[in-house]
């Protein structure tokens, strides 16, 4: 049997042989940026509730008027429906705690005094649905428990 450059039976091994057209638009349109898989947690509280909960996002925005870090978490209390509930760091509370230890909270340690903070709004019933058409509900970390928070981390 012959040796062939290509497994199209008569053509001959080309260069530039490709699958694609050249000079026409792509035969793909863009693939949408997939979700993020997310990893669903849970937390057994003191109020005798199991929440499950999973971290959705955090930026740096504003509460009335201040600003620092905002962590957003998406809760489910029954298992059949969802809600975000957000931690807000306030950035006056990250400004005092450095000034005082000589260095800044890296993110990964605010992100973990917000999760606490989750938790003990977890702990006290705090975390419920905003009523329809309302924002959702929020919690401070802020110089008065800041260091609380740390303190139960080890930090």
């Amino acid at each position: 049997m012959g040796e062939r450059g290509c497994f199209i039976s008569g053509l001959a091994d080309v260069a530039n042989s490709r699958v694609d057209l050249f000079g026409r638009a792509s035969n793909n349109p863009p693939m949408p940026r997939p979700d993020a898989v997310r990893r669903v947690k849970s937390y057994s509280a003191a109020d005798g509730y199991v929440y499950q909960y999973y971290f959705f996002e955090g930026n740096r925005g504003q509460w009335h008027g201040k600003p620092g870090g905002e962590f957003t978490y998406v809760v489910s209390i029954d298992r059949r429906s969802a809600f975000p509930f957000k931690i807000f760091v306030t950035q006056s509370a990250l400004d005092a705690w450095a000034k005082l230890n000589g260095r800044p909270l890296s993110s990964s340690e605010e992100y973990a005094v917000a999760k606490m903070r989750l938790f003990q709004a977890f702990d006290e019933g705090a975390v419920k649905p905003a009523p329809e058409g309302q924002e959702p509900e929020e919690v401070l970390v802020d110089e008065s428990n800041l260091e609380e928070l740390l303190g139960q981390l080890g930090i």
